[in-house]
């Protein structure tokens, strides 16, 4: 396995959307994307990327701006990249070495999406400043954010099969629940728009077999994310940095930002179809340092109870409905915050965690709050 070959950067212009440099990148999945970088396992990758929302918010940004966000530029990413002797039953391996925030950073509570999104219909915007390895925001008064950056897309183009799939079991799901937001694909705002891609092109939001919109907050330097390799070459993107995230991101985003990452690609031979690895997995060889000290926390549980009193078996999605519920109300009471500061809170800083899944019929999730943030 050869280390550090080579390092390859692909640069970008932030003050233009992905639309005005499309050589750059992408913002829907789909394997006849062409790659715009190629490297040789091993090597190093600096990629520079856009916030999730593609430039929309800036300083002067207010909460009606959300109101006016273009969901189907979401998400746009950097890449592709072709990874040399990468093949269908591969794992890819990306090391993140490093993730370096830009100044600005936004969390948004955009109608009809987020956890809460049918207590919160309301648009929302904290604006933050990011410096120093913390993050403050004259929105939110007292409190000060650690910094534990990450990528929130990490991914691999899909076969053609795994598009099929996909595309199938979703459009499905959307006429099973014609309530829920399910993003089908859409051609408007589509990068490539070839017209081909852009109609069947894979919708960025949810994450799949190939990786995508992870949002995993352990994501940080020195772990490394193993991905199935899907298509020849890999063809390797990411985007949508998150200054600091906790477990959940209740309310659709955490302290989001734009962000440039530098990443070490490798390959694990074979290692996808000998261990019948479908979807992504991620390791590191030692526990993350903390991104400050370690103090207290508050804890609140749900468990899957209905509002209505109705008792439902083994449904983690209540469970933790009920306890991020909870959380807002304890500092709402507690702290004084409105519950939109209070739901902001709890997507960038509060951890939701399955406390325990065996005790039938109640399982039991954990919202921990914690206490350090507070300044």
């Amino acid at each position: 396995m050869v280390r550090g070959m080579a390092t390859h950067e692909i640069r970008i212009d932030r003050s233009l959307p992905l639309a005005s440099e499309p050589h750059t990148g992408h913002n829907r999945w789909h394997p006849d994307i062409p790659p715009i970088l190629r490297c040789n396992p091993g090597d190093e990758v600096v990629l520079e990327t856009r916030d999730t929302f593609d430039g929309a918010f800036d300083r002067r940004s207010v909460s009606k701006s959300v109101e006016e966000v273009d969901f189907g530029l979401v998400h746009p990413l950097t890449g592709p990249v072709y990874v040399a002797g990468a093949e269908p039953g591969d794992l890819l391996v990306v090391e993140t070495l490093e993730v370096i925030p830009e100044a600005f950073g936004f969390t948004a509570h955009v109608p009809g999406f987020g956890f809460g999104r049918q207590d919160f219909p309301d648009p929302y915007l904290v604006k933050w400043e990011l410096a120093d390895g913390w993050a403050t925001s004259d929105d939110l008064p007292g409190v000060r954010i650690a910094g534990a950056p990450f990528m929130g897309v990490l991914g691999v183009a899909p076969s053609r099969a795994l598009l099929e799939a996909a595309s199938a079991r979703e459009a499905d799901l959307a006429a099973r629940n014609p309530d829920d937001p399910v993003l089908l694909p859409e051609a408007a705002g589509a990068v490539p728009a070839d017209p081909v891609i852009a109609a069947e092109g894979l919708r960025t939001v949810p994450p799949r077999e190939n990786g995508g919109n992870v949002d995993i907050k352990q994501l940080t330097a020195g772990t490394r994310l193993l991905l199935p390799v899907s298509v020849d070459g890999a063809l390797f993107s990411a985007g949508d940095a998150h200054f600091a995230q906790g477990d959940g991101e209740s309310c659709g985003t955490a302290i989001e930002m734009a962000g440039t990452c530098r990443i070490r690609l490798d390959l694990r031979k074979g290692a996808a179809a000998e261990r019948g690895i479908t979807t992504l997995c991620y390791e590191r060889d030692q526990a993350a340092s903390e991104p400050a000290p370690s103090g207290g926390y508050f804890a609140t549980t749900g468990m899957c109870i209905g509002r209505d009193g109705r008792n439902e078996f083994e449904d983690l999605t209540l469970a933790a409905r009920n306890a991020l519920e909870a959380m807002i109300r304890h500092l709402t009471h507690e702290y004084g915050f409105t519950p939109q500061q209070a739901y902001t809170i709890c997507s960038v800083a509060v951890d939701l965690k399955i406390s325990q899944a065996v005790d039938v019929p109640n399982v039991i999730v954990s919202a921990f709050l914690p206490l350090d943030i507070f300044v």
